[in-house]
C-alpha cells in the first residue's frame, strides 16, 4: 500500500482520536472502563438503557413506594412507648447517656420527657402506637415495625444522602436510582423513578436524594408535582407543536446515533432515551398524574383534593403510579423537624395536627394497595432519617413548649407488604430510648434487604466508576432475614 493511500484511510481515525476528550479516550480505550460500563448497562438491547432486567433472583417485591418524613419524626410520640422515660420526666439525663455524644441543638444536661400522648396496644403483635396514629393502629398486623433503627448522622442532610445513597457525602446514586438501573421499567411511557413532595420543602439533602451520581442520569427520580404541570418542561415550547416536535427530536435521535456508534459514550445513550421519554410523556404523565378519575370514596379515605399539594394526593398518585408500572416511588413531606420551637413543632398539639393527615393517607394508601392485590408484591416504606431525643431540646426547656432535638443512634421505621413479614415488632430500645437493645438495623442494613426483596445481592449490585466497584451498601449491610415473610 503506497503512503498516500495509507495516510487517507488513517485520516478519519486519527481526527477522531484528536476530537476526543480524555474523559471520551478513557471510557472508551481498552485500559477505561466506559465499553463494558455500556455493554452491562445495556445488555443486549444496546438502545435501551431502560428495558427490562431480571434481577439475580427470584423477588418478592417489583416495586418499592418510599415514605419520607423529612425532618424525622418524634418516635417516642408515635411507636415507642417507653414508660419508664414517662415516670422520669423532668430528672437530669444520666450522666452515662450523655457521655461521648453530640446533639445539633442541646448542651449541658438536658432534663429526661417522656411522652405526653395516650399509647395502646393494637393487633396480634400488640404493638404499641399513640393516640396520634389511630388508623395505622387498625393497620398493626399488616405492618413491620423495626424500633432498633440506628444511623451515624446526626444533621439532616447527612443522614438523608446516607440513608439513600449509602453516603453521607453527595455524588452516589440514590437508592431509586440502583433499582431502575439494576431492574430496568415496566412502563416505557414513565419514568422508572418518580420523585413526589408536600408540605412546600425539598428535603435537606435536596435533588441528590434522588439523584443517579455517577450511573448513567436516565436513571436519576424524575420530580412529578400534583399541582400545576405534572413534570416542569414536558410540555411542548410556545409555537411548536407536536408534529415539529417529532420531526426535531427524530433529527436530534439520528445526530446521537451517530455519536453513539462513534464514542460509544453511555451517556449518549441516556441523552436519546431521555429525550424519547419526555416525548411520550406528555401524554402518559398527566393521565397518570390527575386524580380527579378517582371515585369520591377513594378522595374521601386517602384526605385528597384535586390540584392541591399535599402528602394525602402524593399518596394517592403513588399507588396510581405504581398501578402504572412505576418501579420506584418516593415522597418526601417536610415537617417532621420537632424541635419545639413553636407551636407547629409541639409533641402535642402540634404533632395532633401534622400527623392526622398522614396518618390517614398512609393507612388508605397501604388499604387501597391490600384491597387492588397489589400490597403483596409493593413495598412500601415509612420513615424518617434518623431519631429524636428522650430529652426537652436545649433551646426550649424553659419554654411551655415541648420539642425533641435530633438523635441518630435509634429510631424507629415500619414497612408493608413486598415480601415483609406483617404483624411484627423487631428490635427495641432501652427503657429511657437512649440505646438499640436488642437486633440494631443500620441503614445500611435496611438498603441490603431492600435490594434483597427486588431480587438483588446488595454485593452483587455494583457499577464501576472511579476505578472500583461501588454499590448502594458501600462496603456495608446485612439482609435482615427475621423481617421477611
Amino acid at each position: 500500500m503506497n503512503e498516500s493511500l495509507s495516510q487517507s484511510l488513517r485520516a478519519p481515525y486519527l481526527r477522531a482520536l484528536r476530537e476526543q476528550t480524555r474523559r471520551e479516550f478513557l471510557r472508551g480505550s481498552a485500559l477505561g472502563l466506559g465499553g463494558i460500563a455500556l455493554s452491562n448497562l445495556l445488555g443486549e438491547s444496546s438502545d435501551d438503557p431502560l428495558a427490562m432486567r431480571a434481577p439475580h433472583f427470584a423477588p418478592r417485591a417489583k416495586r418499592v413506594i418510599y415514605l419520607h418524613m423529612a425532618g424525622s419524626p418524634p418516635i417516642l410520640d408515635l411507636l415507642d412507648y417507653k414508660p419508664e422515660l414517662v415516670k422520669r420526666t423532668g430528672e437530669p439525663c444520666p450522666a452515662s447517656a450523655l457521655e461521648g455524644r453530640r446533639f445539633a441543638f442541646t448542651s449541658g444536661t438536658p432534663l429526661l420527657l417522656g411522652t405526653p400522648r395516650e399509647f395502646r396496644q393494637h393487633g396480634q403483635s400488640g404493638a404499641w402506637f399513640s393516640d396520634a396514629l389511630p388508623r395505622l393502629a387498625t393497620l398493626a398486623d399488616e405492618l413491620t415495625i423495626i424500633n432498633s433503627m440506628t444511623t451515624d448522622e446526626f444533621n439532616h442532610a447527612p443522614a438523608q444522602l446516607l440513608l439513600y445513597t449509602g453516603s453521607p457525602r453527595q455524588g452516589r446514586p440514590a437508592m431509586g436510582s440502583w433499582v431502575t438501573y439494576g431492574l430496568g421499567t415496566e412502563n416505557r411511557d414513565l419514568p422508572g423513578y418518580i420523585v413526589l413532595i408536600s408540605s412546600g420543602t425539598r428535603p435537606s439533602a435536596g435533588k441528590s436524594a434522588w439523584g443517579s451520581g455517577f450511573l448513567p442520569s436516565v436513571y436519576q427520580g424524575v420530580q412529578c408535582r400534583s399541582k400545576g404541570d405534572p413534570v416542569l418542561y414536558v410540555s411542548n415550547p410556545k409555537g411548536m407543536d407536536a408534529a415539529m416536535r417529532r420531526t426535531s427530536l427524530d433529527a436530534l435521535r439520528d445526530l446521537n446515533d451517530m455519536q453513539l456508534q462513534e464514542h460509544g459514550d453511555p451517556e449518549t445513550a441516556t441523552r436519546i432515551a431521555q429525550f424519547e421519554l419526555a416525548y411520550r410523556m406528555q401524554t402518559s404523565v398527566p393521565d397518570v398524574m390527575d386524580i380527579r378519575a378517582e371515585p369520591q370514596h377513594v378522595l374521601d379515605a386517602y384526605g385528597a383534593e384535586p390540584g392541591v399539594e399535599s402528602l394525602a394526593n402524593n399518596c394517592l398518585l403513588a399507588r396510581r403510579l405504581v398501578e402504572k408500572g412505576v418501579r420506584f416511588v418516593q415522597l418526601f413531606d417536610w415537617g417532621w423537624d420537632f424541635h419545639g420551637v413553636n407551636q407547629s413543632e409541639d409533641i402535642r398539639g402540634g404533632l395532633t395536627k401534622k400527623a392526622g393527615g398522614m396518618d390517614r393517607a398512609v393507612s388508605a394508601l397501604i388499604s387501597d394497595l391490600k384491597a387492588r392485590g397489589l400490597l403483596d408484591d409493593t413495598l412500601v416504606i415509612w420513615g424518617g432519617e434518623f431519631g429524636r431525643t428522650p430529652f426537652r431540646e436545649g433551646r426550649t426547656s424553659k419554654s411551655g413548649i415541648l420539642g425533641r432535638d435530633h438523635y441518630p443512634d435509634c429510631f424507629t421505621m415500619f414497612l408493608a407488604g413486598g415480601g415483609t413479614k406483617p404483624g411484627t415488632v423487631y428490635g427495641k430500645t432501652d427503657e429511657l430510648g437512649f440505646n438499640v437493645a436488642e437486633n440494631p438495623v443500620h441503614v445500611h442494613d435496611l438498603q441490603a434487604t431492600v435490594l434483597h426483596l427486588l431480587g438483588f445481592d446488595h454485593e452483587r449490585l455494583t457499577y464501576r466508576a472511579q476505578g472500583r466497584d461501588f454499590r448502594l451498601t458501600d462496603v456495608h449491610g446485612h439482609v435482615v432475614h427475621d423481617i421477611l415473610a
